[in-house]
């Protein structure tokens, strides 16, 4: 009898979903009637996420299970979701989860790479591949996009995010959004998209992953939320906690952040996940007494689905009796949880074909869209006209990262397969004579007996290429560095190479910014590639040899030096700012007064500035910028900026150009920062070519969080830049009445 009536009501269940997209009130009556038959530890078995596979089946059977993660394996998920659906009492399928964060199989340049692009478009068709092929596979959710700001490259999880800005990590946030979920999630090739981390872990006290964060309401609503934000109003059907606590309440028992601005400020309504085991790090935080505390903590404030801490399913049902959870919250997270599992169409097609992934893993398209991607993430740092390699014939490729599949492929690249990736020593054997000496194995090595044979290999060569940078496993989660010049003996090559007096050029392979000022003296180019994945070695090759020209733009600020972390464009004055005149320590004279040098804001050693600004990327060819010209300089607020220029070939190949449009509000009831990046254009253009491009940026983008905390346009005097990076450009006023 309990088999029949199993059955019956896994045929009504069945019967409430329909083929393609539904409405959103369609789907919410067969939510509130599924809702209406469960159980309590029904309802906490569906906010219980575990990591496994096939060893969940009894579970699953028990309906205690409503999320796996890391299972990749289609029969194993198979077992699981037959175990959910056909032996547990309402059958409700599970749903399928995987850290799928620069693809599955075809594995696209790291997502601080992908920023470097400045092209949303090849960002969006990156997650869309990555769908494609994850779902293959069986997985319908990603923990992607992170939307961290990270303004201080010791923090190794810089390499996940989008860099410093916040309009350019809304806009790639946005593209990687659409780019899993498409138009329609119950398409089998959609996969739900997850905002993480909600919010400031990329803003941890000394680079230190997990550590403090200090930010201010305001600073959160000006540079923090701004990218979680556009990436909800697009649709993204999760978000996730973060591990850090926001003025000493942890982000996962956090009410103001979970209801008062996530679901009653924006109107959000989508799924809330913990962090791995965030929950029970509440413990460690000194914010909750116990795992059952925490399970009361995190659903209170608004929590939906526990990842890896096991407090749901141990301590609900027991909270819930004792009146410390209300069974009116546990519905809200249930009800969450069904939504999100009838949008991708689990009810109706909850198996994944077993054959699926082997007609579209690494396709050829796929292939060539990873490739075209690697390009535009390579950013020229410096050329003194040695690239491209054009007319050489016999190259000396070394360096430890040259060759090194899996370390190509970079960090969170789990179901990425080495032995597909091209590497570049592979890909300059089919363009070059080349005479291959590794000089180091692998990025830490300090071995510096191979250097003798470099230097002889240099010497028969027309020009050295040198691979150096960082291991996959150097960046990433939990990869925090507090020195970043490069490891072991890699700098000490490279200057063994320079002796050789043969053109050198350098690329950096690495997970996040290095301080490479001392690399740079003993190199004629480099180009810095974030790790360019499976397809880096033939986009790196077409770089080398001009077939391709460079238009990557850097995400993050390039320092001289860790001391500098953090450092960002986009940063408020102080009081005293550096004015470019100050005395460093070689000019301090012996026995010196105790003076005060000048009175501003910079270091006795390095200075002010950094390496390289944020935005900053060379081409082969040369672009020209004339006079911006703004239609208006007086605007109200319900107006819109308008600015036009020039911008001209003027070099000798085709090439793209990454403008860059920022603006200051020069006087504010808050401080303001000096420059804010609002819009940008790739434009590409012939040798000689000239074309008019033209900005338009409505007023109302230029509010802020203002003194009394008002969202608002505060009227006055403005300033904008048009150019290549945040650090270049002729100011033009302008004022807002």
């Amino acid at each position: 009898m309990k088999r029949i009536l199993s059955a019956i009501m896994l045929i009504s269940v069945l019967a409430l979903a329909s083929c393609g997209m539904e409405s959103k009130s369609d789907i919410d009556k067969k939510v509130d009637e599924l809702l209406s038959k469960m159980t309590l530890h029904e309802k906490v078995g569906q906010m219980n996420q575990l990591s496994g596979g096939a060893w969940l089946v009894d579970q699953a059977a028990k309906g205690e299970v409503g999320s796996i993660l890391n299972c990749v394996d289609p029969a194993e998920i198979n077992a699981v979701q037959k175990a959910a659906v056909e032996q547990s009492r309402l059958g409700i399928p599970i749903l399928v989860s995987r850290d799928v964060i620069h693809g599955f199989r075809t594995i696209f340049p790291i997502p601080i790479g992908q920023a470097a692009t400045f092209d949303p478009a090849i960002v969006e068709k990156g997650a869309h591949i990555a769908a494609v092929e994850a779902t293959a596979s069986g997985v319908r959710w990603t923990f992607s996009p992170m939307l961290d700001i990270a303004r201080d490259p010791r923090w190794g999880r810089v390499a996940e995010g989008s860099g410093e800005d916040p309009y350019l990590d809304a806009l790639m946030g946005v593209a990687m959004v659409k780019g899993y979920q498409g138009d329609d999630l119950s398409d089998p090739t959609s996969m739900a998209a997850c905002i993480k981390h909600f919010v400031g872990y990329g803003a941890a006290e000394g680079g230190r992953d997990y550590n403090t964060t200090m930010i201010s309401e305001r600073s959160l609503r000006n540079t923090y939320f701004p990218a979680f934000k556009a990436a909800a109003e697009a649709g993204a059907a999760t978000l996730m906690t973060s591990f850090n606590e926001i003025d000493g309440i942890p982000s996962t028992g956090n009410k103001w952040l979970l209801k008062d601005i996530l679901r009653d400020e924006w109107g959000w309504d989508g799924m809330v996940v913990t962090d791995w085991n965030s929950a029970g790090e509440m413990i460690a935080h000194g914010f909750s007494r116990d795992l059952k505390h925490t399970a009361e903590q995190a659903i209170n404030a608004g929590v939906d689905m526990d990842m890896m801490s096991y407090g749901f399913i141990q301590y609900v049902e027991e909270l819930v009796k004792e009146g410390k959870v209300s069974e009116k919250e546990i519905d809200r997270a249930v009800r969450n949880i069904l939504k999100l599992k009838f949008e991708l169409g689990l009810f109706e097609h909850p198996y994944v074909d077993e054959t699926a992934s082997a007609k579209v893993d690494y396709a050829p398209e796929h292939l060539e869209a990873a490739k075209q991607c690697a390009i535009e993430s390579a950013v020229l740092i410096k050329n003194n006209g040695v690239l491209p390699l054009a007319g050489a014939k016999t190259i000396l490729v070394t360096g430890p990262l040259a060759d090194a599949p899996h370390e190509q492929m970079g960090t969170w690249a789990f179901d990425g397969q080495k032995e597909h990736t091209l590497t570049p020593l592979a890909a300059l054997r089919q363009e070059y004579d080349v005479i291959w000496e590794p000089g180091l194995d692998y990025s830490r090595d300090k071995d510096r007996s191979d250097f003798a044979k470099v230097r002889i290999a240099a010497s028969r060569a027309d020009a050295a290429v040198v691979f150096v940078g960082e291991e996959a496993i150097l960046s990433g989660e939990a990869h925090s560095l507090s020195k970043l010049n490069l490891q072991g003996a890699q700098s000490e090559l490279i200057a063994e190479v320079a002796k050789s007096g043969k053109p050198v050029v350098v690329v950096v392979i690495a997970g996040r910014p290095l301080t490479i000022e001392r690399d740079l003296a003993n190199c004629d180019a480099m180009l810095y590639s974030f790790h360019p994945g499976t397809m880096g070695g033939p986009a790196l090759a077409d770089l080398i040899k001009g077939k391709a020209v460079p238009s990557g733009k850097l995400p993050m600020t390039f320092l001289r030096d860790a001391g500098q972390a953090p450092f960002y464009y986009n940063h408020n004055n102080s009081g005293r700012p550096c004015n470019g005149t100050e005395t460093l320590l070689d000019d301090i004279p012996m026995a010196a007064g105790q003076t005060s040098l000048g009175c501003t804001s910079y270091y006795l050693d390095t200075g002010y500035g950094p390496l390289f600004p944020f935005g900053y990327g060379l081409s082969y060819t040369s672009f020209e910028y004339g006079k911006p010209v703004v239609e208006n300089a007086e605007l109200g607020r319900d107006d819109v900026l308008r600015v036009s220029f020039d911008l001209k070939n003027t070099g000798k190949y085709e090439g793209t150009e990454v403008a860059q449009l920022y603006v200051q509000d020069k006087v504010g009831s808050v401080v303001r920062p000096v420059r804010e990046l609002k819009r940008f254009e790739r434009v590409n253009l012939a040798p000689g070519e000239s074309r008019k491009v033209t900005f338009e940026l409505p007023v109302a983008e230029l509010a802020f969080w203002n003194f009394d905390m008002e969202y608002v346009v505060e009227p006055g005097d403005f300033r904008l830049w048009v150019a290549g990076d945040s650090a270049s450009g002729t100011p033009i006023d302008f004022v807002v009445k």
